[in-house]
């Protein structure tokens, strides 16, 4: 199954849930908002939600600033270089 995460495609086994990919991509749960086919999915679901082929998918974290300055949004990046369970079934 072919995935895109913050515009890169990722291959995934076929079952996948939304929290399956975030302890793979290494990435907390705390601040975190995704945003599935354009659509934002509560963090209550994100077990129940199944990926499928084709499905795209933004993930920001929240970074809050100091004096003066308000919270940013940023793309979640970092964890994208980590392996998910289908990369390393691969090898």
């Amino acid at each position: 199954m072919r995935i895109q995460v913050n515009g890169e495609t990722r291959e995934l086994a076929s079952e996948y849930s939304l929290k399956d990919l975030l302890v793979d991509l290494s990435v907390s749960h705390d601040r975190v908002a995704i945003e599935l086919n354009q659509k934002v999915v509560r963090r209550a679901e994100w077990e129940a939600v199944n990926l499928r082929d084709g499905d795209k998918l933004e993930i920001v974290h929240f970074v809050g600033g100091g004096a003066g300055s308000a919270d940013r949004i940023h793309p979640v990046r970092e964890g994208l270089a980590c392996k998910t369970r289908s990369d390393r079934q691969l090898e």
